[in-house]
């Protein structure tokens, strides 16, 4: 492979590198931006008799733009609108999910050790109300669902980010292509959010990037290339098959590629185990630029994938797929990797695997460093994952990877943040992209309520970002919540009418979950169980919060094939140990008076707001879980 490390600045320039051409290749310097131009168009509307030309340009205004609508963007755009921001999130394909939507199919995998809360996890919960069927077409409108119903929050579907407008250093508005409605618009705000994975937007907004891989010496990551080049590890298309009850011949499309499996089975990796889903290993990836080579990769894609195919059909190496079927195959292959835009700090291989603490920190990843043969299924010779170096307990993402470091109001979560090739193998997961998306948006927000951007909330801000991520269910390892604001960290006296495990003082520490032997909870002796906060003055409340349990150590995500399921022991339902229903109770005037009930609850925080009460107590009854003996609970707070 021949050294091609380059580093861009934006769509005009190019830094430490003598490679001009991939400027124009990568981020073009003038975008045709006259795409509403209908002063041709010959209208006549017959239902009126007259000839005109249609409105095809719109201005809308915005405090919080966030591009691209996987589940870095849902979560960015979610946790700013919840902050009370106005917020429009634009996806450029007719389903939310990116590649964890119907169109591609990707698990939404997160950390093993233990798992993610907050907006990511309250979607996986909610499309098992929905989904237990485990559709994938059905998935796509439960995150539909989840968004329309979002107050501040608008959706721009079949919408394309083509150009940033500046002003100086900073974003003015997003030039956007709405292909279904043929409509030009000028999305104008005053935070960016990038989080389309490639970032097109970023990109001619001038934001600093990078693609390839950096060499052993820049970072010392050990399992860096010797000299750095100019690769990005693959894209993938996933397929579903469908046992018919009966034999089921194939005949491979005239584009396939014959699949070399002598050479292909050397590898471990690339053995096929199953026939029911598709092989993460039929990848292809780009020397120079991935962005550019998305069609003929695609078209490749789907000649090996065919081949593969093929092999396992018509080769009698599997009786067992006499009578599988195709069911389902992408058309649009799932991204790994492309742009990588610099911030202040550049996560590397060495800060996933030390696991240094970030002051800056605002949640976690887990998952290991994955580094994929960069020539796919078209370099046989060498394996197909180099290696899995896994770190014994989770690592902390931190906020200075979040933000352009020359784009004044511009950040981004997932696969884009300022990341190493190397440490990119192991950020990329969904649930950890998630958790920067609802950083970055809940970070937009009180960058507005400040006037600021992301550099001085960095500098002098962090704690109210973390306060409020772990107010909304964030975990952040090695820093527990101590927000002054919280009444039940004052209260005199927490009191229980039974204690079967934990203690009800752990639910004011600060952190909302079990640490391995560290226990942070308080669990009930069955249910109708109450608490009971005592304060020695009276104090005026209006909200009171509660952290529910929904075991962290199992995993929750749908998966393409159900089987996996039932091997990892899932419940393909609501968590049984989750609250169901629940009531709030003040005592005024020595009288106890419901203020708030929750029912039918289905998310781990359950946020109650009622008229404000002067009171010298406050009383919770857990009534009912979704199946689970005992009433557990892992945090409690209460505000004016």
């Amino acid at each position: 492979m021949k050294r091609r490390d380059f580093f861009v600045k934006g769509a005009l320039g190019v830094v430490a590198t003598s490679l001009l051409p991939v400027v124009a290749n990568a981020t073009p310097s003038s975008i045709d931006i006259t795409l509403s131009d209908r002063s041709k168009d010959k209208w006549l509307q017959v239902g009126s008799g007259k000839q005109g030309i249609p409105n095809r340009e719109q201005i809308v205004n915005a405090d919080v733009l966030v591009i691209g609508a996987g589940m870095a963007g849902i979560s960015a755009a979610v946790a700013a609108a919840r902050n009370g921001a106005k917020t429009i999130l634009v996806q450029d394909r007719p389903v939310l999910g990116g590649n964890a939507s119907s169109e591609m199919r990707v698990t939404v995998n997160g950390a093993p050790q233990e798992r993610e809360t907050g907006i990511i996890e309250e979607i996986l919960i909610e499309n098992w109300v929905y989904n237990k069927q485990e559709s994938y077409p059905v998935w796509d409108h439960v995150l539909y669902n989840y968004i329309t119903r979002q107050p501040n929050l608008e959706l721009m579907l079949n919408t394309q980010a083509l150009e940033a407008i500046m002003d100086g250093d900073k974003i003015k508005a997003a030039i956007c292509w709405q292909s279904t409605s043929e409509t030009r618009f000028t999305l104008n705000a005053k935070q960016f959010i990038d989080c389309s994975g490639d970032g097109l937007l970023a990109a001619t907004a001038g934001a600093e990037y990078r693609t390839g891989r950096e060499g052993k010496k820049e970072f010392g990551e050990s399992y860096a290339p010797d000299q750095a080049d100019g690769w990005t590890m693959g894209d993938c298309i996933m397929m579903i098959t469908k046992d018919m009850g009966r034999p089921m011949p194939f005949k491979a499309p005239d584009y396939a590629l014959p699949f070399d499996h002598e050479t292909a089975f050397k590898d471990k990796h690339r053995r096929i185990k199953q026939v029911k889903e598709g092989f993460w290993w039929i990848e292809v990836a780009s020397e120079y630029d991935i962005i550019a080579d998305r069609e003929q990769n695609r078209h490749k894609l789907m000649a090996y994938f065919y081949g593969v195919w093929d092999y396992i059909k018509n080769s009698g190496d599997f009786p067992e797929a006499e009578n599988i079927a195709l069911d389902w195959v992408g058309s649009i292959p799932g991204r790994r990797e492309s742009r990588r835009f610099m911030s202040d700090y550049i996560l590397t291989q060495n800060d996933i695997l030390n696991d240094p603490h970030f002051e800056d920190a605002i949640g976690f990843g887990g998952w290991s460093l994955d580094e994929h043969n960069p020539g796919g299924i078209e370099n046989l010779k060498e394996p197909a994952s180099y290696f899995h170096q896994k770190s014994e307990k989770v690592y902390e993402v931190p906020y200075g990877i979040l933000y352009s470091k020359n784009i004044e109001n511009l950040s981004f979560a997932g696969r884009n943040a300022s990341l190493t090739h190397i440490a990119l193998s192991s950020t990329r997961i969904i649930s950890t992209c998630a958790l920067m998306g609802q950083a970055v948006g809940t970070g937009a927000a009180i960058c507005l309520q400040k006037g600021i951007n992301p550099r001085e909330l960095r500098s002098k801000y962090m704690n109210e970002l973390q306060e409020q991520l772990l107010r909304d269910d964030v975990f952040i390892p090695n820093r527990p919540a101590k927000d002054s604001n919280d009444l039940a960290k004052s209260a005199m006296a927490i009191m229980a009418s039974s204690t079967l495990s934990g203690d009800t003082k752990l639910l004011v520490d600060g952190v909302s979950r079990d640490r391995g032997e560290e226990i942070h909870h308080w669990e009930a002796d069955g249910l109708d169980a109450e608490l009971q906060l005592e304060w020695k003055k009276p104090v005026k409340i209006s909200k009171v919060e509660l952290k529910g349990d929904t075991n962290v150590l199992r995993r929750i995500m749908m998966h393409k094939n159900p089987q996996k399921n039932i091997q990892n022991e899932q419940i393909l339902d609501v968590p049984p140990e989750l609250i169901k229903t629940a009531s709030v109770e003040a005592r005024v005037k020595g009288q106890w008076l419901e203020v708030a009930k929750i029912e039918e609850n289905i998310t781990r925080l359950m946020k109650t707001s009622f008229d404000q009460v002067s009171t010298t107590a406050i009383r919770i009854k857990l009534k009912e879980t979704w199946g689970a003996k005992n009433a557990k609970l892992f945090e409690i707070r209460c505000y004016s």
